[in-house]
């Protein structure tokens, strides 16, 4: 075998990972096509002694601190195919060159499957959010909107309540809010919005009117939404492993997925995506790989 571990995606989960697994002098490489999902993000938040750092900041930081152990080695490049062989696993990449490991982790992040509508994805990531708890703080008390439907708008902007007063719903076509939710929400001063959406009016990414196809429009300063999410390599199809409901990857407590030797962290395998929580996951993946690969070998 090449490795030890091949980590398959160089961004908070993987570089986790490759610092456990290099502290543990394990032999690593990890692959990564410098791509990582929040790089339109212009700051990070939630991160103990890197709250309000620049995403690329933070991970250059720690690719020089994991690349200081001499057995973890960095490649650029995009791995394309993976396969089960004897004792391990073989991965290739886009430019036909091949590693083999006893492990691999998967820590490749989610494709963010954007709406099309002119202007969202400029702003995604910038002044069009996901997440009150990574970016809430900075647009409190501001007037926002929320581009969510039935379910999902309800409980969202139940959360959202607490940091913005000024807020609305916008269904994006006819509402599907049931009427209990719809009462709750006007009694919140809430209101609703089912005017399909035409176009987002923005300075560089930074929101400044909502266009409907109506015609009418309205001042926001910033919008929560949700985007759907696939993988960004089939990996799962590869090799035999499950995905949720919520295609992201089925994995245990262990960040074990449903094929032995197949290891999984990072936005790949949830939907909260909180560098601190990622971190965490790839920490956790790189012990319990470490750990196996010692009960085999004593």
């Amino acid at each position: 075998m090449d490795f030890d571990v091949i980590i398959i995606g160089g961004s908070y989960a993987g570089l986790s990972a490759a610092l456990a697994l290099g502290r543990a002098t394990r032999k690593v490489l990890i692959i990564d096509s410098g791509k990582p999902c929040n790089r339109q993000t212009p700051h990070s938040h939630n991160l103990l002694t890197h709250d309000g750092d620049q995403p690329a900041v933070i991970s250059a930081e720690a690719k020089a601190e994991v690349l200081k152990y001499p057995t973890v080695k960095f490649f650029d490049g995009k791995a394309v195919s993976a396969v089960k062989i004897e004792d391990g696993f073989e991965i290739s990449l886009e430019n036909r060159d091949a590693f083999t490991a006893r492990k691999i982790l998967i820590a490749t992040g989610l494709k963010d499957v954007l709406p099309e509508i002119n202007g969202f994805k400029e702003c995604w990531a910038i002044s069009i959010i996901h997440c009150p708890y990574c970016h809430g703080y900075e647009v409190k008390d501001e007037k926002i909107g929320l581009m969510m439907n039935g379910d999902h708008a309800f409980e969202m902007a139940k959360n959202l309540n607490l940091w913005n007063k000024d807020l609305t719903i916008l269904t994006n076509g006819r509402s599907t809010l049931t009427q209990e939710q719809t009462e709750k929400l006007k009694s919140k001063s809430i209101k609703i919005v089912e005017d399909e959406i035409s176009e987002f009016v923005h300075s560089n990414g930074i929101l400044q009117n909502v266009v409907f196809k109506s015609g009418q429009s309205l001042a926001l300063n910033s919008i929560y939404a949700r985007a759907e999410v696939e993988q960004q390599v089939d990996f799962d199809v590869q090799l035999g492993f499950e995905l949720t409901e919520l295609k992201t990857i089925k994995v245990d407590e262990w960040q074990q997925t449903t094929v032995k030797g197949v290891y999984a962290a990072g936005d790949c395998t949830t939907l909260f995506r909180s560098l601190s929580i990622i971190i965490a996951a790839g920490t956790m993946a790189a012990v319990m790989m470490n750990k196996e690969m010692i009960s085999e070998d004593f």
